[in-house]
């Protein structure tokens, strides 16, 4: 094919402003700006992924009710000359800097108690002025300014003073605290109206719920954190009405009596304590429950103390063996290992060896919770006791005293462990050696079997065994009959009482086991 030169002149130009053009178009579309035309660059990155629950909004509205708590004591002077020695830096060094350093860093440290509180500036020994020694955290209850926290904040305290979320500083008086619960109530007067929180119904919270704890922790103030419930009633050995709900929010030093929400707003639960191998936050933290903090605020605020109902007994656990022991279908309730000398259980009739397992009706499931339920009734409240007694239900009624200021322990007046006659006797079966006591009430054991279940379970020479299925012994043969009316009953153990240390305790012993 033949192309005349002028029509391959035109093609080739063609073909170039083609090519020109591509050239540009790739040029812009790789972002490079080209003359008289503007950039064109790629979209950022953006993932469409579904939305988290945000605390955003709950937190704005209770934040403003939430406080720090500081608390100042007056320390008197230990010393009036001047001198070193009041300081405790009389053994230091006769180093000019070293003492200076000392001096200058005084007073910074940590206060005791289930979190420990920073203390703030220095102790100031020797002017008798209110100094730091705590700080926590708490909340408003109502309108006019009383607020929450916990008793450990405020124990060591004389004066105290509030911070408020928009950072005001408000004097406080204690109206009540009550340690057993370990609440404590302030009241601020003036500062206008505050903006304040109620209780939760803590009954309708579920293990794995959101909540939010807001606090002051290591004095930060106005801090958030969030997480679920974990657990409910747990015991720690705080106190007789451990109930705690635990929740893995980070909870530090200066939370102690902060607050922990629901996502209503509603305080579910309030900062006490935590468990921690290093004393930081692991994410266990116990509260306690609205329930409990809102019955002991109402008596706290009405009368600046807390009024128990009283039973006046000793209780234990009802293990497997002991329920065994008595014919029991399981192992619920509270065993009265003594009633107390003039105490309103002794009065109705109550005596050890009695299993209570209902109150008014209600069922008792521990001795934590018998605590519990005799607690929250009034001192002078008319209760129907119903206990197991001779492997049958009886229900007493008993009026109800004030529980005393500090738990006080049944007395044993028989002063009988010392006993020493010249030939003990062997009870082989429970792999005890025994002999009469010196005013011949019960049976001192001399003598522990290391492999029998009466070591097992802690009996230990020196205990003093007084009954037998509610039966006195006094002799082996006293033992010995209460051995065999239980295996002709059935039984697999029998319930042995055992005093020590003036205090009593029940053990199950299997029956014919050595």
């Amino acid at each position: 094919m033949n192309i005349a030169p002028n029509s391959y002149s035109g093609t080739r130009k063609r073909l170039l402003a083609a090519v020109a053009s591509l050239a540009v178009v790739g040029a812009v579309g790789a972002g490079v700006l080209a003359t008289g035309t503007a950039p064109v660059l790629a979209d950022a990155v953006r993932v469409e992924a579904p939305q988290v629950p945000s605390f955003a909004d709950v937190v704005e509205h209770v934040s403003p009710a939430v406080v720090s708590v500081k608390v100042k004591a007056k320390i008197q002077p230990t010393a009036d000359d001047g001198s070193d020695d009041q300081n405790g830096f009389d053994n230091l060094p006769d180093n000019p800097q070293l003492r200076r350093f000392f001096k200058e860093f005084r007073g910074f440290g940590d206060q005791g108690g289930q979190f420990g509180m920073r203390r703030f500036g220095p102790r100031n020994h020797g002017n008798g002025e209110p100094r730091p020694v705590a700080q926590g955290s708490g909340f408003f209850i109502s309108e006019d300014g009383y607020l929450v926290t916990n008793n450990h904040v405020v124990s060591e305290g004389s004066d105290f003073t509030v911070v408020t979320n928009d950072g005001k500083e408000l004097d406080a008086k204690l109206i009540g605290t009550d340690p057993r619960t370990d609440l404590a109530v302030l009241k601020v007067d003036g500062g206008g109206k505050f903006t304040y929180v109620d209780f939760a119904d803590d009954s309708k919270i579920r293990i794995g719920d959101w909540v939010v704890a807001v606090g002051n922790p290591f004095g930060l103030g106005g801090t958030v954190t969030a997480g679920i419930v974990s657990a409910r009633g747990r015991d720690i050995g705080a106190g007789p009405y451990d109930d705690f709900i635990q929740i893995d929010a980070s909870v530090n030093r200066g939370n102690s009596g902060g607050p922990t929400f629901n996502l209503n707003g509603q305080v579910i639960g309030i900062n006490t304590a935590i468990f921690s191998p290093s004393g930081g936050s692991v994410g266990i933290a116990f509260d306690i429950p609205a329930s409990t903090a809102k019955q002991v605020v109402e008596d706290l605020m009405r009368n600046g103390s807390v009024q128990r109902g009283w039973l006046g007994v000793e209780i234990q656990p009802v293990t497997s063996d002991i329920a065994e022991s008595l014919g029991l279908k399981s192992d619920k309730g509270a065993l009265v290992s003594s009633a107390q000398e003039a105490g309103p259980g002794k009065k109705a009739g109550i005596t050890a060896g009695d299993v209570i397992t209902q109150v008014d009706g209600k069922d008792v499931a521990s001795p934590k919770e018998l605590a519990r339920v005799i607690g929250a009734y009034a001192p002078g409240k008319s209760v129907d006791v119903t206990v197991w007694r001779n492997g049958k239900n009886e229900t007493v009624k008993v009026d109800l005293g004030t529980l005393p200021s500090s738990d006080k322990q049944a007395s044993n007046d028989d002063n009988n462990k010392q006993a020493a006659p010249a030939k003990p006797d062997t009870l082989a079966d429970l792999g005890l050696t025994v002999t009469k006591s010196e005013n011949g009430k019960g049976l001192v054991v001399t003598d522990v079997d290391p492999d029998s279940d009466a070591a097992d379970r802690g009996i230990q020479p020196g205990d003093v065994i007084t009954s037998i299925n509610s039966n006195e012994v006094n002799t082996t043969d006293d033992v010995s009959k209460a051995m065999t009316d239980a295996t002709k009953a059935g039984r697999k153990a029998v319930l042995m009482q055992i005093t020590r240390d003036d205090s009593n305790r029940f053990v199950a012993l299997p029956v014919g086991k050595g």
